[in-house]
């Protein structure tokens, strides 16, 4: 796979409370596109931090139906991966990508 091609399957971290918490347990969450699969969001995050992947678990999350200003609202479906790293590796996600 390319760079370019790696920068297409993790799209972005996750930066919640959750996701900070997990960081503790050597956890890190991404927005990885919808097409990805484990194998291919593995290879991407250890060739772009140069880490080593124990798991990746992955979820779908589908789009909320919300009101803004009286309207319906439809927010877009997400896929996240939560990658497991070896120990005595780490990512500082609040660098960014």
């Amino acid at each position: 796979m390319k760079t370019a091609d790696l920068y297409d399957v993790i799209l972005s971290p996750s930066i919640t409370e959750k996701s900070t918490e997990a960081s503790e347990f050597n956890k890190v969450v991404f927005n990885v596109a919808k097409s990805a699969t484990k194998p291919q969001i593995k290879e991407a995050v250890e060739r772009l931090f140069s880490v080593k992947v124990r798991s990746v678990n992955t979820l779908n999350r589908k789009g909320k139906t919300k009101r803004f200003k009286g309207r319906l609202g439809q927010q877009s479906d997400a896929k996240k991966a939560v990658v497991t790293l070896e120990e005595g590796h780490g990512i500082d996600v609040t660098t960014g990508l």
